[in-house]
Parts: C-alpha cells; sequence; structure tokens
C-alpha cells in the first residue's frame, strides 16, 4: 500500500494521485503539483489515502507544496488571460478562414504554455495560425483537437432528462457504450432517442446496464414455453423485468387464458437470450455509426 491524495485539474477531469510527502492535505484544499505539462495549480479531491501499488502510476510524483494565497492569485489571473486568449484566438481563426471551432483555452500554471481546444471535421493546417499565435503571446502554443463528446463535456448544457449532462457535472471519464446496452433494456432503438446531445450514444445507457444483465437472465424470452407452479405449462406472453414477473398463455380445458406469474414461480431451461434488433437499414446504419464513434476522451491526454 502506498499514500497518495487524488488532484483533479478539471472540473469533472481525471483523478491523478500525488504523493504528499507527509502533509495533512484535505480535499477542498489546492496543491501546487508538477506534471508532464509543467507546474500546475490541482484541486485536491482525495484527502490523503492508502491505496493499493498496482493502482499508481510510478513514478508517483511528490507535491510540491499546499497552495498558498499568492498561487491563487496567479491562478485566477490565469483564467482571466484564458478569456482574452480565447478572444484573440477566435479573430486569427477569421482571418486565416479556418474551418475550426474553439472550445476553450488554458494557461499552464507556470506561464510557459497556452493551449488552445478546439473541434473540426477533419484535419486542419493550423501552421500559419500557430505562427501568429505565438508573435502575440511569445510563450509556446499547442493547439489541440478534440471530440464532440469533449467539447459537450466543456460547454456542459440540459439533457433530454431535464438534468445537467452528466459528463459536465459528475463523469470524470467517458465509459464505452454500446448498441447492445439499449437493446438489453428494451429501449427504443431510434437514433434520435439514445443519442446524447453530443450526438453520441447516451452515457446513462451505462449506469444501469449490470442491474439489467442480471435481471433478464432470470426472465424467459417471448414466446418460451414454461411450466407454471399451478401444474400448467403456457407460451411467455409479455414480461416485466423490473417487477419480474411474466405473463404466460396457458390452456384450461378448451379455453386459452393469460395468467401473471413471479418468474421464481416458473420453470424452464435457462438458454442465451436472442438478439433483437427490428430496425429498418436506414437506422440500422446511423445506429452503426453512432458506434464506432464511440470513444476514450482526448481532452486529459
Amino acid at each position: 500500500m502506498i499514500k497518495v491524495i487524488g488532484v483533479r485539474f478539471r472540473r469533472t477531469g481525471k483523478i491523478y494521485y500525488f504523493d504528499p510527502i507527509g502533509l495533512d492535505i484535505e480535499a477542498g484544499q489546492h496543491v501546487i503539483v508538477e506534471t508532464a505539462r509543467g507546474v500546475e495549480y490541482g484541486n485536491v479531491v482525495l484527502g490523503v489515502r492508502e491505496v493499493e501499488d498496482d493502482k499508481v502510476v510510478q513514478p508517483l510524483k511528490p507535491v510540491i507544496r499546499v497552495a498558498t494565497p499568492e498561487d491563487d492569485k496567479v491562478d485566477m489571473e490565469n483564467r482571466d488571460k484564458e478569456k482574452k486568449a480565447f478572444d484573440i484566438c477566435m479573430e486569427k481563426i477569421k482571418k486565416h478562414g479556418l474551418d475550426m471551432k474553439l472550445i476553450d483555452t488554458e494557461y499552464t500554471f507556470d506561464n510557459n504554455k497556452v493551449l488552445f481546444y478546439f473541434t473540426a471535421d477533419g484535419r486542419i493546417d493550423f501552421r500559419e495560425l500557430v505562427k501568429d499565435l505565438a508573435a502575440v503571446f511569445k510563450i509556446r502554443i499547442e493547439l489541440r483537437q478534440i471530440g464532440v463528446r469533449d467539447e459537450t463535456k466543456v460547454l456542459g448544457g440540459i439533457s433530454i432528462c431535464g438534468r445537467p449532462l452528466c459528463c459536465s457535472t459528475y463523469l470524470s471519464e467517458f465509459a464505452p457504450v454500446s448498441i447492445k446496452m439499449a437493446k438489453e433494456q428494451n429501449l427504443s432503438l431510434n437514433p434520435i432517442k439514445i443519442s446524447g446531445v453530443c450526438g453520441r450514444l447516451m452515457c446513462c445507457l451505462k449506469n444501469e446496464e449490470e442491474t439489467y444483465e442480471y435481471l433478464n437472465s432470470r426472465l424467459p424470452d417471448v414466446g418460451d414455453f414454461v411450466n407454471t407452479i399451478d401444474g400448467l405449462r403456457g407460451e411467455v406472453n409479455s414480461v416485466n423485468v423490473l417487477r419480474q414477473l411474466v405473463k404466460v398463455i396457458v390452456e384450461i380445458g378448451d379455453e386459452k387464458e393469460i395468467r401473471e406469474y413471479k418468474v421464481d414461480e416458473l420453470k424452464f431451461k435457462p438458454k442465451k437470450r436472442r438478439e433483437k434488433f427490428n430496425v429498418n437499414d436506414e437506422e440500422l446504419r446511423a445506429l452503426e455509426a453512432l458506434e464506432r464513434n464511440e470513444g476514450k476522451s482526448k481532452f486529459d491526454d
């Protein structure tokens, strides 16, 4: 086991581990640490704790110091600089007629570099833009192309559920999402209904996936034949996944009747669940495109 603290550099960014070097650091404080990008100002989200060695990327870098009031002032000044840098970069992009959308600007704490995050449909030749920006800021310039999911994470917004977007409020990393998750939860496979603001599959499809997989594994498929607790045999008409109820068509004499049973009151042969994908070709192509575009965030690399 090794003692660490968890530091985050963006509101909902990844959590990185650092060595507290014996300091009594608590969550909510700010610290100055050294990263691959240089000296950075970060927010402590996990106080001093012990974690297993294999969960730490070596070498574990030590905390330089707990942030002082002067450090806090520098960080606030950097935030103001970022707003001005954003406006300047927008002017330069228009000047060069580049087909790109500027999303965010970030200064490193030591002011050695300024990063510009943007989205674009393809590759952009921004060499002349970099020269112009370097002439203005006179420090190292880095332009980083990010994906639409990262863009939505930065800009934020309201989802179709009426709540703020998960990615911009608490998700530190994007989890892989697939069409199978929507099918498992018996959701509409219309791309419009299962896509988020970013145009990709909704992240929340992942939230209840394990629960639905377990509950579905306990149920028979519609069309299967089952034996009931009262000695009848019938065909499954429908299932209620969350309540674990099954409606069965049974024959009583010469008549057929639909009865509802708890899954524990039925006997049936467990088998691999059949895939149900009743969508037209156009919807299928759209769904496949959405799934191909699912990927990890490039924002925190």
